[in-house]
């Protein structure tokens, strides 16, 4: 079983670092264990479990996504965080191993900073892309996003903003900053500029040089909700992402 570690916990938030490989929260019918079943067994081993004081989810990380991710302690607060997550978090930010375009003459090289704010879209196993104008109807659909699909009626606007920091022949290391949450936001957004993460095959990357898709949530930002107070808690990548 995948260990967790607590960063932060007060009466009404615990803040955690969450490994790569690990759901956030179980969906329908889920019988793996997930970051919110082994915090709650932390909790229960500690004596602090209870129906007024247990982790429920107030935003999500992918399965294969690390870092600093959130949970609530009780019903009011999820509730009070969900409804200011928008005005009380003030910065997610995230590092990306990339791969660099294989197709200059199609992507392009994108500037050393910028902003990618196209619209996703979802297929049929929730898995978002960004449509591309005049592709043939019904791609996308399949599970691996290798054709991503035609303008639907269900785009949602999604904000990334993004730092080149280090360039290598074959990869570059990104820092996102995120405007919007959307599921898989990032992994869709590098994709369709032709740098998808390595290790990431569902957006169809080469490269798996660590055995794991390669976004980590490195920090969270926020204000508390009930003291006014800034908190910052932030997890550094894998070093050797910086190596290759």
């Amino acid at each position: 079983m995948k260990r967790i570690e607590i960063l932060y916990q007060d009466s009404n938030i615990i803040i955690i670092d969450k490994p790569e490989g690990l759901l956030s929260v179980p969906f329908e019918g889920c019988r793996v264990k997930t970051a919110r079943d082994i915090l709650e067994q932390v909790l229960r081993k500690k004596g602090e479990y209870s129906q007024k004081y247990r982790p429920l989810a107030v935003h999500r990380l992918d399965r294969d996504t690390s870092g600093v991710m959130m949970f609530a302690t009780n019903e009011r607060a999820q509730k009070i965080i969900m409804d200011k997550w928008h005005s009380m978090v003030k910065s997610r930010k995230y590092v990306a191993l990339a791969e660099n375009p294989t197709n200059f003459f199609k992507y392009g090289i994108l500037p050393d900073s910028g902003i990618i704010d196209d619209s996703l879209s979802y297929n049929a196993y929730n898995v978002g892309y960004v449509a591309e104008r005049g592709t043939p109807r019904g791609a996308g659909r399949g599970k691996d996003v290798r054709a991503v699909g035609i303008k639907t009626e269900n785009e949602i606007p999604a904000c990334t903003h993004f730092k080149i920091v280090k360039r290598s022949g074959r990869f570059s290391v990104f820092e996102l900053e995120l405007d919007t949450g959307r599921k898989n936001q990032i992994r869709a957004h590098l994709a369709s500029k032709g740098y998808p993460i390595a290790g990431d095959k569902n957006y169809r990357a080469h490269t798996n040089p660590f055995d794991r898709m390669c976004l980590h949530a490195r920090t969270l930002e926020y204000t508390d909700p009930w003291t006014g107070e800034e908190k910052k808690f932030e997890v550094l990548e894998p070093k050797e992402w910086w190596t290759v």
